[in-house]
């Protein structure tokens, strides 16, 4: 089977994950413990067999309703997932430009992830680069250095800018995969260190996206100066993320969404939070569900924390330590707007989302 991998680098972290196509059916509205026991099974069936009928590993871009009961789409076999916190954006917002330093972080990360993609036999590679790159000055700088290492996993291959637009719709394709289409329609929000998209489709595909200027590092490094931030600042950050998201649900109509999915590291750790772990774990996390007025009260916690506390929390990873308040805050906005416009009353988290879409845009 072909081996894919995929990389996104964002504003705050760097991502890795090598993986081939299930030779089974996509898992759809089960449980994460039945979820392990497919994906077991699956890798039982694979070693068995490398394989798989031509109709089982096809991806189906657009299927209805109906196809999508009948002929599931293929989940990913994850070989290797990885993040790694490098703050590529570290005030690129104030200044424009990336900080040597944080290109050289980044180029540490991406240097072991081609080791680990050329170990595994990664045939084809895709890296996409969002939004600090989209408003750095010296992005040839980094593109430049992509290319150099990209180019020993696959001849030349470089890091790409993408739209806000594809942003959305590869992380919607990771989103929902494994959701039942009878949910939708549904909204995907990808709350990432500089941008969040916000994206309304179905099983048929992505009706309506946009990508609004506000993450959880710009937030932070625009209002949210203190520790822990003063009332001040939070009412002067909720203001921020309200008229940038605004631009959004302007763009997106989200009235007839029936599901709320969140991906990306805010959104999972609230999850994790919200659950009360003593340690992230992705199989929990993955799929599940908090109610709004339950969000509400971890994303408040959250926010009034000091950093020190924020960082003696089991699940809290420690490059999200200082940027989870603006993230929380975020959330909350988004939360907002769907509690008035929507019947919307939980957010389900997927931990798939655009690195998912992007691996299964290699394997079409």
């Amino acid at each position: 089977m072909t081996v894919v991998g995929a990389v996104d680098c964002g504003t705050n972290s760097i991502r890795l994950l090598v993986a081939r196509a299930s030779s089974a059916g996509g898992v759809v509205g089960t449980s994460a413990a039945d979820r392990g026991a497919a994906r077991s099974a699956d890798r039982v069936a694979d070693e068995r067999s490398e394989e798989a009928s031509p109709s089982a590993d096809r991806v189906v871009d657009e299927p209805s309703e109906e196809a999508y009961r009948d002929h599931p789409p293929p989940h990913l076999v994850d070989i290797h997932r990885e993040m790694r916190v490098v703050r590529l954006g570290q005030g690129v917002d104030a200044t424009g430009e990336f900080a040597p330093e944080a290109i050289e972080r980044t180029r540490a990360a991406l240097a072991d992830y081609v080791d680990i993609m050329v170990s595994a036999g990664v045939e084809r590679v895709r890296m996409v680069a969002t939004s600090a790159t989209r408003d750095a000055a010296n992005r040839d700088d980094f593109f430049a250095m992509t290319a150099d290492l990209l180019g020993r996993v696959v001849e030349g291959a470089c890091a790409e800018v993408i739209t806000g637009d594809e942003e959305a719709r590869l992380s919607f394709r990771g989103a929902v995969g494994e959701l039942d289409p009878a949910s939708g329609p549904f909204v995907v929000t990808d709350l990432g260190g500089g941008s969040t998209e916000v994206v309304v489709g179905d099983a048929q595909g992505v009706t309506a996206a946009h990508s609004a200027d506000i993450g959880c590092v710009r937030l932070t490094e625009r209002c949210l100066p203190s520790d822990p931030p003063t009332e001040a600042e939070i009412t002067a950050a909720h203001d921020f993320a309200r008229t940038r998201l605004a631009e959004a649900f302007a763009t997106v109509p989200v009235e007839g969404a029936r599901t709320w999915v969140g991906v990306a590291g805010t959104m999972t750790t609230l999850s994790a939070v919200g659950a009360g772990l003593t340690a992230y774990d992705p199989e929990v996390i993955h799929l599940s569900r908090i109610s709004l007025g339950d969000l509400d009260a971890v994303c408040h916690r959250l926010i009034g924390m000091t950093r020190a506390e924020r960082a003696a929390l089991g699940p809290m990873h420690p490059g999200r330590v200082d940027v989870i308040g603006g993230g929380a805050l975020v959330t909350m906005e988004l939360a907002r707007v769907l509690r008035d416009r929507t019947a919307i009353t939980e957010l389900v988290v997927s931990e798939h989302d655009i690195l998912d879409g992007i691996a299964l845009g290699l394997l079409d």
